[in-house]
């Protein structure tokens, strides 16, 4: 892909994305991803029915249909069972994730990394904040005894930057978000408050009586709201954004899963936010030599990682207050 814009980079600059409705194909690039989680959700099945915590393994139903149903079953969702990540409370020997070769090739897609590589120069790190997205219908999702919400649902409206520690407030840090399937108003496309960026960072809250979301989010009265903006996308469609960015996602109200990719990346050298979490060169022109090509070697970074984070405290990575007024 050609070098963006000079227009391009003054509406990054100006309202804080960029949105290509074309950049991937869904064959070529995002039919391999599909058919790998296809071959984690059979193993993932396997591993229930031979705890008999399912009574059957739903072999003849299709993917959407088959994630549900032992979500459902279980009365749990799995979703760490395909991320490429390791969540940030308690990791554990057993902590389950999916590190597999045609997720490797998608953080190094070379055509994200082009249009990366004119917002932030080609010196590119892959950052560890990084997550696939499978989102059931909300009515079909299990709840959360404690808050009677979805398990997976509604993203809340954040910025990346506050997910990450204090280090990453001067990290250009850049998500792309993608599809695997059309992303829909309906099924819980991403939305956006463009030009939100320039207002700095803004306070996040916890899931409480005021802010009734999962995680951390920003409250309601904090910004205009009525301005988001949903950006639906067909399967091979892309954004991307800068770290300040106001951004969550709707409620899933199809028959159908959501499915998603969100990546980060950052200038090699620069903090990442999670640094306790393994990233790797991606892209460099200064030295090619630096770069990781071999899926194997990245997921033996992430298996090296779980090993010694089980073995020490749980890092922190909110730097929020429940209490903090603007929560209360």
């Amino acid at each position: 892909m050609p070098a963006l814009t000079k227009e391009q980079l003054q509406q990054f600059d100006r309202e804080g994305y960029l949105f290509f409705p074309n950049l991937l194909e869904p064959r070529r690039d995002l039919q391999p991803i599909i058919d790998e989680y296809h071959g984690v959700l059979d193993r993932l099945v396997d591993e229930l029915y031979a705890k008999e915590e399912i009574s059957s393994r739903y072999e003849n139903l299709p993917f959407d249909d088959r994630l549900i149903k032992i979500y459902q079953e279980t009365s749990k969702v799995h979703a760490q069972y395909f991320d490429f990540h390791l969540p940030p409370n308690a990791t554990t020997e057993d902590t389950p994730g999916w590190w597999g070769p045609a997720v490797f090739n998608a953080l190094r897609n070379e055509k994200i990394l082009d249009v990366v590589e004119s917002l932030i120069g080609g010196e590119i790190y892959s950052n560890p904040i990084q997550h696939v997205r499978m989102k059931p219908p909300e009515r079909l999702t299990p709840k959360d005894p404690k808050t009677g919400l979805p398990m997976i649902g509604a993203t809340a409206h954040h910025q990346d930057n506050g997910v990450g520690t204090p280090e990453v407030d001067n990290t250009e840090m850049i998500t792309v978000w993608f599809p695997l399937r059309d992303a829909t108003e309906e099924n819980g496309c991403l939305e956006i408050l463009p030009g939100s960026h320039r207002k700095g960072l803004l306070v996040h809250c916890p899931t409480s009586k005021k802010n009734r979301h999962v995680g951390l989010g920003i409250p309601d009265d904090q910004f205009p709201v009525d301005q988001m903006k949903p950006m639906p996308m067909k399967a091979g469609g892309a954004l991307f954004f800068g770290r300040r960015l106001i951004h969550g996602s709707l409620s899933n109200n199809s028959n159908e899963v959501r499915w998603s990719f969100d990546l980060r990346y950052n200038p090699v050298g620069q903090a990442t936010g999670r640094d306790s979490l393994p990233g790797f060169v991606a892209r460099s022109r200064k030295n090619p030599a630096s770069e990781l090509h071999d899926w194997r070697k990245w997921e033996q970074l992430w298996h090296e990682c779980r090993t010694r984070l089980a073995k020490q405290p749980v890092p922190t990575y909110n730097r929020w207050n429940a209490e903090d007024p603007v929560c209360a």
